[in-house]
């Protein structure tokens, strides 16, 4: 029960009981109000602001397995990324060398995706680097799948046309051992038998008597057979494909005419000494990718590893060159 309240009239000279109008008690009713209000919110701002409601408290529970998941995926992406590391190396170094076919470059592998920021929409979150970098994984690893898919492609056409790239490489001597006076000179700095100076020498000389046989050391297509180049007198060119060419100088006579396909071991002229050359003798060239290299390296068709000793033995001696 409220307790009665009085005053002291000064007039009366008397105590007077304190009566509220009807705008005391609105005024006390809205101040109770007021300030009952502004305890809830208080008190609302308080339990939102430190203490999780039972929604926020599964929805942390979701966020906190989410990133979980997200690191798992992530461990497991690193994981898949070594083992597609490896299938790009033994493609590069040992499935693409056995096909002789170049490595695909890591620039292209390796490479990233270009133009506007893919990312953008994951950006601004509180676990967005985490994201951004597993979907780049993502990203980078179906790049490579899909080029490594392509290399394969490559690989097995490649092997599927292996008996006719075997056909085609260079392997076999142009001139036969049982013809053979000697090894004359071999691939690299030689004196030059006119001139008297270090030259390189980019093939090899067989000396034989003139009118001896000169076999195609692989199968390919007659690309020239004529004595229009300078110092290699009547020669013959065969492209074998693959990148192999290979050359047949100072010969005697030519059998064989451009445009002619040529299979291994066939004949296409005779020893003989046109050109700049100083005796009877073939010069072989073989090239690969335009380039020349050691021919040294393509006989290993007809030689026995006692004879490829010797050969490599006499190719490698300084020796004056015979054109």
């Amino acid at each position: 029960m409220a307790k009665v309240k009085y005053y002291y009239n000064p007039e009366t000279l008397s105590y007077q009981k304190l009566e509220k109008t009807t705008k005391d008690r609105v005024r006390s009713v809205l101040l109770f109000l007021s300030a009952s209000g502004l305890f809830a919110i208080l008190m609302l701002f308080a339990i939102f602001t430190f203490f999780d409601s039972p929604k926020e408290k599964q929805l942390k529970r979701e966020l906190e397995q989410m990133t979980f998941q997200f690191e798992l995926l992530n461990d497991r992406m690193d994981q898949v990324q070594v083992v597609m590391d490896d299938i790009q190396e033994r493609d590069d170094h040992i499935y693409r060398v056995i096909f002789e076919t170049d490595p695909i470059p890591a620039s292209i592998r390796k490479s990233g995706f270009g133009g506007v920021n893919r990312y953008k929409k994951l950006e601004g979150y509180q676990n967005s680097k985490l994201i951004v970098e597993t979907t780049k994984k993502i990203d980078q690893l179906s790049k490579q799948v899909v080029i490594q898919s392509k290399s394969f492609d490559d690989v097995i056409e490649q092997a599927k046309r292996k008996e006719d790239m075997l056909a085609s490489i260079p392997a076999i001597q142009p001139v036969a051992n049982k013809d053979l006076k000697r090894m004359a000179s071999g691939y690299g700095y030689r004196i030059d038998p006119i001139y008297k100076t270090r030259k390189f020498h980019a093939g090899m000389d067989f000396s034989a008597p003139t009118g001896t046989p000169i076999y195609s050391t692989g199968d390919g297509k007659v690309t020239r057979a004529d004595s229009r180049s300078s110092g290699y007198g009547r020669h013959v060119r065969i492209d074998h494909g693959y990148g192999y060419l290979t050359l047949y100088g100072h010969m005697s006579k030519i059998l064989v005419r451009p445009g002619q396909t040529i299979k291994r071991g066939e004949i296409i002229g005779y020893v003989g000494n046109t050109g700049k050359s100083v005796g009877p003798h073939l010069h072989y060239e073989v090239h690969k990718n335009g380039k020349a290299v050691n021919p040294v390296n393509f006989y290993f068709n007809d030689l026995s590893p006692e004879e490829y000793e010797i050969m490599i033995e006499l190719s490698s001696q300084p020796t004056q060159s015979l054109d």
